[in-house]
């Protein structure tokens, strides 16, 4: 009995190791070891080399079932985030042994997205929640948009913050269909606040860290507010060194019905300086270009370590300006412990991922104020004028004249209606300082309603920057204007300045900016005022005085910010200045005036050489004034928006001006940032009569 137990353990153990030996032959491409060929059936959708581009392997390479087997799910995910939500793949195990890999594909039916709505909402309107979240019936107004189960499942997850965030904090959420999207709500009762409570704050009393606070005992329990009440505590902590302090916040349920304390939970940390700061990464940037930008904003040896501008989490105000202002793809700041142990200091590793900074640009604009303008520039954004090629190569393929944070721009930009050439040198950082020093040597010319001009101008300005926000600057011009091709009824205004006109003026300025983002300002102001005399041929003086406020006036369930710009402008001559150099309102640039033509709005002059005169063409103002309002709505992410906008103001002559109107903004990306594209609608409701109106005006610039 015990033999034949034995005999039969043992003829049970080889067969199962013989087929054992088969399976793992099988499955490890027999012999060769090697992917003979990739293989896929059933597809109809995508093409094999779509399919293939899935995979962590390819023909020819060597043969591992893990990736294989990974291959497979990663078809399955890409049809799935296509919108062929039921989509299955199966691998063949049969031809593994001689290195086939082959995919059998059940593609199933491609769902489209043809409704989203919601049910049992009644505090919070279904256009609000549509707003919330990503899944649509349409891409960008035109695509079809399809069902993925990651995209509603993450606009669930969007919707339950919602209603947290609205006070609902017993809700529930369900998802029904796939074609017909259906959100089933059940809001529950609004709960309101009893106490406010702060916990483990000892460095900053209770008065200190509630100053500011919208919440209120007896109101709704908005988490939304309380989210924003533990970034300014946060804030506040981080601005003054301390690198690892948390802000939590919560409702704490009690007995009474509906009704919750919120809790701040505070972790403070320990409050460190700056120790070391390296920079890594940076093989074509010099150190210094990255350190003057820390400087500028007090992240230097022995200041507080700023941890709100540049939190240990990432993503911080200051990585973004060190980015922009290096032309950086990417920039990183980490604290982390000194070499010397001290318990009081973080050291920090600022690494750098180098970008495009240079390069050939071929291209076009078009506006309704300039025509179409043709394009070739020759760009360096990080530009190092002691660093010459070595060759002609060097210098073509942008691998010279790099690494000392400069900037140099030669532009030709033949136009229809108005042509610029111009070479531009920027040093942001003069000696290492704040201080930024511009030189520009051009050439412009431009046809005009009964002349044509053309200037030649050299120009060098410094701008210093102050802690306080405050900025200084003084400039120096060199210009040559030429007034020619009059036509026979041109005003004798233009015709006292016919020929070539020689200037030499200095300006000085100051100015503020308060806003909270100075590339992309969401509140606060800034505030500018410059002085220009003139003399050479003509003996004049202009001043000019801007004020822009900023205003977020709604933030909508998307984190995407409504914000309003209101712009004042005021300008005005000293001593008869030229035609050439007063003041001119309408069109969409400085002195913009939507709803009327470039240069629409003016004094006039009278024509001559005609037998019955009228004063038809503009001779430009002596001052003027401008008031501008336009708001910004989010529609599509962050790269389109909605635009409404009412401009307004008067020169010295004529009535009061006033348009209102619409328009669509879109954010085009491109090398160095986004290109603006504007199309607006305006119509004036208040206009003089030898006003020139224009409804349509736009503005687009693409790179080929």
């Amino acid at each position: 009995m015990r033999n034949a137990f034995w005999i039969l353990l043992t003829s049970t153990a080889f067969w199962g190791l013989a087929a054992c030996g088969a399976e793992t032959a099988a499955l490890s491409g027999g012999d060769k070891g090697v992917v003979e060929s990739i293989e896929f059936e059933g597809n109809k959708k995508f093409k094999d080399k779509t399919l293939a581009k899935e995979l962590d392997f390819e023909e020819g390479g060597h043969f591992d079932r893990i990736l294989v087997e990974s291959g497979r799910r990663s078809i399955v995910e890409y049809y799935r985030t296509k919108g062929f939500a039921n989509a299955d793949v199966t691998l063949e195990t049969e031809n593994l042994a001689d290195g086939r890999v082959i995919y059998t594909i059940a593609e199933g039916e491609r769902l489209r997205i043809k409704s989203v709505s919601f049910e049992g909402n009644k505090a919070i309107k279904s256009s609000d929640l549509k707003d919330a979240i990503k899944t649509k019936t349409r891409n960008w107004f035109f695509w079809p948009a399809y069902y993925t189960e990651e995209k509603v499942a993450a606009d669930l997850a969007k919707l339950r913050d919602v209603y947290w965030d609205r006070g609902y904090l017993n809700h529930k959420i369900e998802v029904k269909g796939q074609t017909h999207i259906t959100f089933v709500i059940e809001e529950g009762p609004l709960y309101r606040i009893r106490n406010i409570l702060l916990t483990g704050n000892t460095h900053f009393d209770n008065v200190t860290l509630l100053a500011g606070l919208k919440l209120q005992s007896q109101q709704p329990c908005f988490r939304q507010q309380a989210v924003a009440h533990a970034r300014a505590i946060l804030k506040l902590y981080g601005e003054n060194g301390f690198v690892d302090a948390n802000v939590s916040q919560r409702p704490v349920f009690i007995s009474e019905p509906n009704t919750v304390d919120v809790e701040f939970k505070i972790t403070e940390g320990e409050q460190f300086r700056i120790g070391r700061i390296d920079i890594i990464g940076n093989e074509q940037t010099q150190d210094k270009v990255v350190r003057r930008i820390l400087d500028e904003y007090d992240f230097a040896p022995g200041e507080l370590y700023n941890a709100h501008m540049a939190p240990k989490q990432g993503n911080g105000q200051l990585e973004r300006y060190v980015q922009r202002m290096t032309m950086a793809e990417q920039a990183i700041i980490k604290p982390v412990a000194p070499a010397d142990g001290s318990e009081d200091r973080k050291d920090a590793v600022v690494d750098i991922k180098e970008g495009l900074t240079g390069m050939w640009n071929p291209g076009i604009a078009i506006g309704s104020d300039s025509g179409v303008i043709g394009q070739l520039i020759w760009q360096q954004r990080n530009f190092d004028y002691s660093d010459w090629p070595e060759s002609f190569g060097e210098f073509i393929t942008m691998k010279a004249f790099r690494g000392a944070g400069q900037s140099l721009r030669v532009a030709l930009e033949p136009g229809t209606e108005v042509s610029y050439y111009s070479i531009t040198f920027t040093e942001p950082y003069l000696n290492d300082k704040p201080t930024s020093l511009d030189v520009v040597g051009s050439s412009w010319e431009r046809w005009r309603e009964s002349y044509d001009e053309q200037r030649t101008k050299g120009y060098v300005g410094l701008e210093k920057r102050y802690k306080s926000r405050w900025r200084g600057s003084v400039g120096f011009r060199v210009e040559g204007v030429d007034v020619h091709n009059l036509d026979l009824d041109a005003p004798q205004e233009i015709v006292d300045v016919e020929g070539n006109t020689s200037m030499i003026g200095l300006s000085l300025g100051i100015g503020k900016d308060m806003t909270d983002d100075r590339f992309l300002p969401s509140k606060g102001h800034t505030f500018n005022v410059n002085y220009e005399q003139v003399t050479g041929d003509e003996d004049f003086a202009i001043l000019k005085g801007t004020r822009v406020q900023y205003w977020t006036l709604h933030e909508d369930l998307a984190e995407r910010k409504t914000i309003l710009a209101l712009k004042l402008l005021g300008a005005t001559t000293f001593s008869d200045a030229p035609p050439f150099e007063k003041f001119y309102g309408g069109g969409t640039g400085t002195y913009g005036l939507r709803g009327f033509e470039y240069r629409g709005v003016s004094t006039r002059g009278l024509q001559r050489n005609v037998p019955f005169p009228e004063k038809k063409d503009p001779i430009g103002s002596e001052w003027i004034f401008l008031a501008n309002g336009e708001i910004a709505v989010p529609l599509v992410g962050e790269n389109v928006s909605a635009l409404f906008f009412m401009d307004s103001g008067t020169v010295d002559t004529g009535k009061y001006r006033a348009s209102i109107g619409t328009g669509i903004q879109i954010q085009v990306p491109q090398f160095f940032g986004p290109v603006p594209m504007r199309f607006e609608i305006a119509t004036p409701f208040s206009k003089d009569g030898e006003d020139e109106t224009q409804v349509f005006s736009f503005r687009m610039g693409s790179l080929f």
